[in-house]
């Protein structure tokens, strides 16, 4: 069965077909039915993700994934949250300006930790299944690894001291990840709508 997933992120559609495989389902991007990303006009991460998943169902007349998620920093009162995406035009960018902001604040406060939201809704947009997940961390100070995209390349978690999030395989990284933990609550909702079309 086809599943969209409403972003045309193709580093977000790689990791979640990763962390949907075994499903059943076929993930489609917005790319692949010719949609535009709705726009991010909800306050918290919950509401974009909700937002996304009906618009795209109610235009596509598909079962439709919708997430949004961010970096949350302690130092900075919870930025870039709900406008990691849009804090500035680049991950380069955005990770620069990051490190920049946080220049002077020692190791001992860079706490942070990246929020997801995950929200499944069905093709008329009139039922909706949320989950989420977070993963708590720090910020280092130079970014390291490849293995990721966004801020990943900065985010330290505390279950793996000294590798960044872009440093870890990709097992390794899912199965600790926000993405990752939303993702396996919905889990057994995403695969009951592969084996009978319907939850």
């Amino acid at each position: 069965m086809k599943l969209l997933v409403a972003t045309s992120n193709r580093g977000k559609l790689a990791e979640i077909r990763e962390l949907l495989n075994g499903t059943g389902l076929e993930l489609l991007s917005l790319e692949d039915v010719a949609l535009p990303p709705p726009d991010e006009t909800g306050v918290t991460f919950h509401d974009n993700a909700a937002q996304k998943a009906t618009e795209c169902a109610g235009q596509s007349g598909m079962w439709t994934l919708g997430d949004d998620s961010g970096l949350c920093v302690d130092a900075l009162g919870g930025a870039p949250g709900v406008r990691s995406a849009r804090y500035a035009a680049t991950d380069e960018e955005r990770r620069a300006k990051l490190l920049k902001a946080l220049a002077v604040v020692p190791d001992a406060r860079r706490g942070a930790h990246f929020f997801c939201a995950v929200a499944l809704s069905a093709p008329d947009a009139r039922r909706i299944f949320r989950a989420e997940g977070r993963v708590e961390g720090r910020i280092a100070r130079e970014a390291r690894g490849a293995n990721g995209f966004g801020y990943d390349p900065l985010f330290l978690p505390v279950e793996t001291p000294g590798k960044t999030l872009a440093e870890l395989d990709s097992t390794e990284k899912n199965r600790l990840s926000h993405r990752g933990r939303a993702l396996e609550r919905l889990r057994p909702l995403l695969a009951r709508l592969a084996a009978d079309g319907a939850v």
